[in-house]
């Protein structure tokens, strides 16, 4: 089947395009297949032309980076760049992704009632960097018992017991990266121990 010039070159720009995507978001060829269920040698030739993109393969693709199909077979780069936020409560937090993709480091903005004061320490894997936007924030972490306020930032392994909350003042506005593998963010805190709390 000869398709016109123009549908030729977008097909033949679909493979680097999603090479791109995929690489700007830190997203392994792995991951793209364990998310997808196309085989890594599958999206390995899509990706350098080797293989004729088709709905069955672009879909789930799509899907996976959650991006509209049209962004993967070369529509103009233009439209709405605004994410649609939909807050989710988890543990009693109100809690918004801050982006719709899949990658190494995940951005929330995180609103923490003042009724969440009681320390709960827990471990699990990954690296966390915290932001402080608004009111007082108790970090319990490991031995450490410190108070943050507007402005402040933590980083830490959440391989090591930590919690963090309202001091019991206010809510507490918090933006955090947290990556799954243990992604640093390379910025750390230097508390003052006038930001140590006993409470």
């Amino acid at each position: 089947m000869e398709h016109s010039p123009a549908i030729a070159q977008a097909l033949a720009d679909v493979g680097p395009r999603l090479k791109r995507l995929r690489t700007e978001r830190g997203v392994t060829l792995s991951a793209l297949s364990e998310a997808t269920g196309i085989s890594k040698s599958t999206l390995s030739r899509l990706e350098s032309g080797q293989r004729r993109p088709s709905l069955e393969l672009l879909l789930p693709i799509a899907q996976a980076h959650q991006v509209p199909l049209d962004e993967l077979v070369g529509a103009p780069e233009v439209g709405d760049p605004r994410i649609r936020l939909t807050p989710k409560k988890v543990n009693g937090n109100t809690v918004l992704a801050l982006t719709q993709h899949p990658g190494p480091l995940q951005p929330y903005k995180t609103v923490i009632p003042a009724t969440r004061r009681t320390p709960e320490p827990c471990t699990h894997e990954g690296y966390e960097w915290l932001y402080v936007l608004a009111g007082r924030l108790r970090l319990v972490l490991a031995d450490h018992d410190l108070v943050l306020g507007p402005g402040e930032v933590a980083e830490f392994d959440t391989r090591l017991p930590h919690w963090f909350g309202s001091t019991g003042d206010g809510p507490v506005e918090i933006l955090s990266l947290f990556g799954r593998q243990g992604e640093r963010m390379h910025v750390r805190a230097k508390p003052s121990p006038r930001d140590r709390s006993t409470a």
